[in-house]
């Protein structure tokens, strides 16, 4: 058996919070069409994403990934971040 690569699921965000150690709240905005009414939508959700080197601040769009639970509430990976806020 050939050994295959998984796909990450991945998520782009912008920073909200940073004043945990080695943790950061990342809001996710998702915009959709409503398929009843036609409206377009926009919800948020809050991840929270484990940052080992702490580089990430308020306002900084990042990437993120999924891995395995760090704890109860953190499964959240940092992978990069796209611009400084």
């Amino acid at each position: 058996m050939a050994a295959e690569k998984k796909n990450k699921q991945t998520w782009t965000g912008t920073v909200v919070s940073d004043k945990m150690q080695n943790t950061v709240v990342v809001k996710v905005e998702r915009v959709f069409r409503n398929e009843r009414t036609g409206k377009v939508m926009r919800t948020s959700k809050k991840y929270k994403v484990h940052d080992a080197q702490e580089q990430a601040k308020v306002g900084d769009v990042v990437t993120f990934h999924l891995g395995a639970p760090l704890s109860k509430t953190k499964c959240m990976y940092l992978d990069r971040i796209v611009s400084q806020g």
